[in-house]
């Protein structure tokens, strides 16, 4: 994906671009009335000035007041998922297609009707363009109906725990099979000993956000260079980090300069090009679960539920997507490791749920699961995981009881492992 398009997807996920795209399409319709005169046909209805006007009176009434309950419901559920999930899930409701659709279509209707009054009282219209402010009156209250009880079914989940973790996992979802569609942003994989040379250092504080490959391939293609690139999206740079590596020309100012503006940089991570933060951010609602203050174990269980399923995604897919032609052979680009992102997953929640017998025997099937599947280096990340959440159960659990279920489990596993 290049900078353009980058940039053109998240404008098409910001709430005020929809809103005010559909503001100006409710004054336009309002506007477009007037030109009815000029049709050259008569339209078959005649409707006197004072239906329509109450008509809009309407509109603009109820609309002006819906509006400012979904805004004041949607604000609402932006403390509900920061207070009861985690923070980094509210930027996932607004760039919600639904909710900004919704909103768009109330003040879109409510402009339409304040438009069509203004221009009602001072006499633009004639007889047909009454009749086609009718009609279109009537279709746009069609479109407030219809998105009014869309709305009511999702209000009744918005903000809700369950609903806040369903967005995450999509959004997580999304991010590993674009992944796994360009397992290294369309490079080539960058070894471990990979060589050192002159590096691009960062002159940015903050996460990155997204690193435009096509653009790097290019520069690379037209100077006839190669280019290791050293960081991935949700590094956080500081200044002097390295950036990437030449291979193959002398680094000079505007060659780092080009390299540099390739780089997204910005003060928080993005889910786009990031499966890191998905995983965290899901790990993040399992730890408030288990926190003393929420005490919701039900809430960890079912986050470790939908790691796995990820994970076995990410564990099954990535060595087949490893195989994959690289678009730009002259980038280099490191993996996402296993071990980085079983640790995300589950290494915090097995410290907090190591009192807790329950999510922690949930914790340990799940883990047993996923060392079962996918290459060697994802079964050895899943074993590691295991054996440190193993050992801080046995270390935190109080009571005999609480240790000696943990080994027969342990137990139960092993016996499973050698039969298979």
């Amino acid at each position: 994906m290049s900078r353009l398009r980058w940039i053109l997807s998240r404008l098409r996920r910001t709430l005020w671009i929809r809103v005010s795209l559909y503001a100006l399409l409710g004054v336009a319709a309002a506007v477009a009335a007037t030109l009815a005169n000029w049709l050259p046909w008569p339209l078959p209805i005649d409707i006197s000035a004072e239906a329509i006007d109450s008509l809009l009176n309407v509109i603009a009434s109820s609309m002006l007041a819906v509006t400012t309950f979904s805004v004041t419901a949607l604000t609402s559920a932006y403390g509900s998922a920061t207070s009861n999930a985690t923070p980094r899930a509210t930027r996932l409701l607004t760039e919600d297609d639904f909710i900004q659709s919704v909103l768009a279509t109330f003040i879109g209707s409510f402009l339409f009707s304040i438009v069509g009054l203004v221009t009602l009282r001072v006499s633009v219209y004639g007889p047909q363009g009454r009749a086609l402010l009718f009609v279109t009156t009537v279709l746009v209250i069609i479109l407030i109906v219809l998105a009014l009880l869309r709305w009511i079914h999702q209000l009744t989940k918005l903000g809700r725990v369950g609903d806040t973790i369903d967005r995450l996992e999509d959004a997580t979802l999304r991010s590993m099979k674009a992944r796994l569609d360009l397992p290294f942003l369309g490079g080539r994989p960058l070894p471990d000993d990979a060589p050192g040379g002159p590096a691009i250092l960062s002159d940015q504080v903050g996460y990155v956000q997204f690193i435009d490959t096509a653009t790097l391939s290019g520069l690379c293609e037209d100077r006839g260079i190669h280019l290791d690139i050293r960081v991935l999206p949700g590094t956080f740079l500081y200044h002097g980090s390295p950036l990437a590596v030449v291979q193959g020309e002398p680094l000079g100012e505007d060659l780092a300069r080009k390299v540099r503006g390739a780089f997204t940089v910005a003060n928080v991570r993005s889910f786009d090009q990031d499966p890191r933060f998905g995983v965290i951010a899901l790990s993040e609602v399992a730890l408030r679960a288990l926190s003393p203050a929420v005490n919701d174990p039900g809430t960890a269980i079912d986050v470790i539920g939908r790691q796995v399923r990820l994970l076995t995604l990410w564990s099954e897919g990535w060595h087949k997507a490893e195989l994959h032609k690289a678009e730009y052979p002259r980038l280099r680009v490191p993996p996402l490791r296993y071990d980085d992102i079983c640790d995300d997953a589950f290494h915090l929640i097995a410290r907090d749920a190591a009192g807790q017998i329950d999510v922690l025997i949930r914790l340990v099937k799940a883990l047993d699961a996923l060392r079962r599947i996918g290459p060697e280096a994802a079964r050895q990340a899943a074993d590691r995981q295991l054996r440190l959440a193993c050992d801080r159960g046995l270390a935190g659990l109080p009571a005999d009881h609480d240790r000696d279920r943990l080994h027969q489990v342990l137990d139960e596993l092993d016996r499973l492992w050698r039969a298979a």
